[in-house]
């Protein structure tokens, strides 16, 4: 798990940069100014949560479903929010309208700050055991 977690931290940051960049250039005439500043918003959160994915992966032996639900969380809460984002703006500047993933960014959302609150508990538990 320690392994995969690290893996999908790395493929998941080296994205951002990726998105990043395309959104800064390639996009930055096809957005307006709003769909610019929420495709950021997706880079970064996409960005924090690839840093904390390698932080649970250094920090956590992964022993406990506790340790395992909260790398699972941020990948999946991530992905979730972060792309759905990504989907909603592209779709919005070509003239599609991808109304069903409205609804995902917040269940995104809602599984990040769930990873958070067992990140907390987590790292608390370690921390008190050194």
């Amino acid at each position: 798990m320690k392994e995969l977690v690290l893996i999908i931290g790395g493929i998941y940051g080296t994205l951002a940069v990726i998105f990043g960049a395309f959104g800064a250039h390639a996009l930055k005439k096809r957005f307006t100014a709003d769909q610019l500043k929420s495709f950021e918003t997706g880079v970064k959160y996409q960005m924090y949560h690839a840093i904390m994915l390698i932080i649970c992966g250094i920090s956590f032996p992964f022993l406990v479903l506790s340790q395992q639900l909260t790398a699972l969380f941020f990948i999946i809460g991530t992905f979730l929010f972060s792309f759905s984002i990504y989907a909603l703006n592209l779709g919005a500047s070509s003239g599609k309208k991808f109304r069903f993933m409205g609804p995902v960014t917040p269940v995104g959302g809602l599984l990040l700050i769930i990873g958070w609150v067992l990140f907390t508990i987590n790292i608390a538990k370690i921390a008190l055991y050194l």
